[in-house]
């Protein structure tokens, strides 16, 4: 994965998560239920790493938004 970039992260409330999973089905529910919690900016797939076990996914969080004011306008890599 790309590294983070500071505007992801640069005021309070404000993450990004990455989540490891055994396979793609697991790592979208993961997200889907962090978007139960906040605003979220999703990803739409997953990446393998070669020589790494399962598939990773990465989301921006805003935790100052409630989950139905919409998704973060990041500046995604």
């Amino acid at each position: 994965m790309r590294p983070v970039n500071e505007a992801h992260v640069a005021e309070t409330g404000l993450a990004v998560v990455e989540v490891a999973a055994h396979d793609d089905r697991t790592a979208l529910a993961v997200q889907e239920l962090l978007a139960t919690l906040c605003a979220i900016a999703p990803d739409e797939r997953t990446t393998r790493e070669p020589g790494e076990p399962g598939v990773r996914l990465r989301c921006f969080l805003d935790l100052r938004q409630a989950p139905d004011a919409g998704a973060v306008d990041a500046d995604r890599p």
